[in-house]
């Protein structure tokens, strides 16, 4: 990164000799490295690196879940394969035509569920 560093010619408008160097730097969390920050804090230029996130310790109590539940997805088949088995067998074979018939009978399953209560 640092010898792109030294090949960028800051633009400001003005009339002049181009800067060289920059204010403030922005990157991905990917060059967040103790040597790049104190080389950049050397030259002058504010390092804005979001850092590394290395997961050392255990989360302590119950774990939380943030996923449907095996039962609730497996529910779900269930109710479209009582009427609606090509959407579990997946006959369509375009994206468009099984998103759809997936709302179709979402809908149907609805308006089945009101009605009958």
């Amino acid at each position: 990164m640092l010898p792109l560093l030294d090949a960028v010619k800051v633009r400001t408008g003005h009339r002049g000799r181009p800067r060289k160097r920059l204010k403030v730097i922005a990157t991905a969390k990917g060059y967040d490295a103790k040597a790049l920050r104190h080389q950049l804090r050397k030259r002058g230029i504010r390092a804005q690196l979001p850092k590394r996130v290395w997961k050392t310790t255990k989360p302590r109590g119950r774990p939380i879940k943030h996923v449907v539940s095996r039962f609730q997805a497996e529910r779900t088949f269930a109710w479209f394969q009582k009427k609606y088995r090509r959407l579990v067998v997946r006959w369509e074979r375009l994206a468009a035509c099984f998103d759809a018939f997936l709302t179709l009978a979402t809908v149907h399953i609805w308006v089945h569920r009101l009605i009958v209560g």
